[in-house]
């Protein structure tokens, strides 16, 4: 089962934003310029953070358009991060998935929209019970045009709801692809609590949200 932390004797080193450790190596970091990826065989990669990979992946997976989504780890500061390492919230890296889809069927834009309706916009450091930032959301940018994107989609949701919205917004460094067990788990374990308790849930609430037109038949 998916491990919960809670997080006490660190929470007074957080503001209500947001954040890894507040320190050089991360500031670095989250002013870095953007690297982008080349689009391979004509599919390009976008890079989210939205609490528990497990969960994200399967979202993303079940939009028309997306070939693959992949777990792993980014927005951190450390190499080589494992799932161990990121659970003490010290490598500054949040679980993130890498989104390999067509741009000549779905665009970045939309994939903004798929995380913005995935998720609890408001819930900082974490979704549900999955607490710390290394659950934190983050959603990443390759360049100034998904930037203002981004920026956009995130003050009119703001606006709309009339909340604070918890997503930070990071320039895109580097992707650590997750330990092989954490790959397709909702698919290859729908019995485990978790995925039954959570994963499953989270992805029916967004699908009923969500257009039908831009959802596969199934994932």
């Amino acid at each position: 089962m998916k491990k919960f932390i809670l997080l006490f004797t660190i929470t007074l080193l957080f503001s209500c934003q947001n954040s890894a450790q507040t320190n050089k190596e991360q500031e670095a970091v989250m002013n870095a310029e953007p690297v982008e990826v080349s689009l391979k065989n004509g599919k390009a990669r976008a890079y989210f953070a939205s609490g528990c990979f497990w969960c994200v992946e399967a979202i993303y997976e079940s939009v028309k358009g997306v070939e693959e989504s992949i777990s792993g780890y980014s927005g951190g500061y450390t190499k080589n991060p494992t799932y161990e390492a990121s659970n003490t919230g010290r490598t500054g890296h949040a679980e993130a998935v890498e989104i390999i889809y067509n741009p000549n069927v779905v665009s970045f834009e939309t994939l903004v929209d798929v995380y913005f309706a995935s998720q609890d916009v408001t819930q900082v450091n974490g979704q549900g019970n999955d607490r710390g930032p290394q659950y934190r959301s983050i959603i990443f940018y390759q360049n100034e045009e998904q930037r203002n994107i981004i920026l956009k989609k995130r003050e009119a949701l703001a606006k709309t709801l009339n909340v604070k919205i918890a997503a930070d917004v990071y320039p895109f460094q580097k992707f650590w692809v997750a330990e092989d067990y954490h790959q397709d788990y909702e698919k290859l374990h729908p019995n485990n609590p978790y995925i039954r308790n959570v994963s499953i849930p989270r992805l029916k609430r967004f699908k009923a949200k969500f257009p039908k037109e831009l959802l596969k038949v199934s994932h």
